[in-house]
């Protein structure tokens, strides 16, 4: 059932930020991949929030892992249908307050197409 492999994705997108493993996390993206964070476009201007490939994912995480060795994830809520799907989680980071995130995964041939947070 694509829904329950896409859900497995999520987790295993969970894991991979939790455990700041770079290369799993990786894995789960197609090569050309596009993300939108509004973290990313306030951290970097000059993309509109807006990265594409892996290379550009890869140097994005690997700063945010090395600048948030706290950053983990705890899901909230998790839906899934077979192009999509949608999750909230809060965003830890020891001495930041709390911040609760919306995510959506676009997902074609059990790759991560797309995903575009959502800062509440």
């Amino acid at each position: 059932m694509p829904s329950e492999n896409n859900k497995q994705i999520a987790l295993r997108w969970l894991s991979a930020f939790n455990t700041h493993n770079l290369d799993v996390l990786l894995s789960l993206y197609h090569d050309d991949a596009q993300h939108y964070s509004p973290k990313l476009k306030l951290r970097n201007p000059q993309t509109k929030g807006l990265i594409k490939g892996k290379a550009a994912l890869h140097d994005w995480w690997q700063d945010a892992f090395k600048r948030l060795p706290t950053l983990r994830y705890e899901l909230l809520t998790l839906t899934a249908d077979k192009n999509q799907l949608f999750m909230e989680y809060l965003r830890h980071v020891e001495g930041e307050e709390d911040l609760r995130v919306a995510e959506l995964l676009v997902i074609e041939e059990d790759k991560i197409m797309a995903s575009r947070v959502y800062h509440g």
